[in-house]
């Protein structure tokens, strides 16, 4: 079983898709629970918010990996956090009997980068779509995107020109690569800071809808 935290929000009804959402760092599994209420209104979806495995002296909430440079991960807890976050992910599409493909995996922050991680891994089964609010695609050791293999795969991106914290350059870039590589990207730019901007809210609901039942 996986060795992480996580909250879960029930679907209303037989579940159309799997919503699993990553935060950002210094928060925990309750940070995005609003966020798929809003993406998610009519509960549709079954929602599962884990929480990352760090914990750093000084620092409150919760990382998914070590920060030595933004957009580079510490490649050590970078890894581990994928492996306790694969079987999290194997553990929930057995017990749900949701497949990968009806399955969207989201997240703001460093929560966006470890959607990426998972969703473009030529060792993990192709998620329906990848949901990146203020993230990067990782440079890190050991792990490269198959971006041949996952052609299907759906990606939302919302990032904010005044991000301070990881720059706006970060996004466009990730939508340039993935486009050149022949995935279906849906790209928007605020003038947000480094945070979830409420007017993107809409776009991406829809587009999650639309990916789900794309897969249905």
């Amino acid at each position: 079983m996986s060795a992480l935290v996580y909250r879960e929000r029930p679907s209303a009804s037989p579940p159309e898709g799997l919503l699993v959402l990553h935060h950002g760092r210094g928060a925990d599994e309750h940070d995005l629970l609003t966020l798929a209420d809003v993406l998610d209104p009519a509960q549709r979806l079954h929602v599962v918010t884990p929480r990352a495995p760090l914990q750093l002296p000084g620092s409150p909430g919760y990382h998914w990996y070590l920060v030595p440079r933004v957009g580079y991960p510490d490649p050590d807890t970078f890894d581990a956090a994928r492996a306790q976050l694969a079987e999290l992910h194997d553990e929930l599409w057995q017990r749900t009997g949701i497949a990968p493909e009806r399955t969207v995996l989201g997240g703001f922050s460093m929560g966006a980068v470890m959607s990426y991680a998972m969703g473009l891994s030529a060792d993990r089964p192709a998620p329906g779509g990848v949901l990146a609010f203020s993230g990067f695609i990782p440079t890190a050791e050991h792990w490269q995107p198959d971006l041949a293999g996952r052609k299907a795969v759906r990606v939302f991106i919302a990032h904010g020109r005044r991000d301070q914290v990881i720059d706006v350059g970060f996004a466009r870039a990730a939508a340039e690569r993935l486009r050149d590589a022949g995935l279906p990207v849906d790209y928007h730019e605020s003038d947000a800071a480094h945070h979830i901007d409420p007017r993107e809210i809409p776009a991406a609901g829809a587009w999650l809808q639309d990916t789900l039942e794309r897969r249905a």
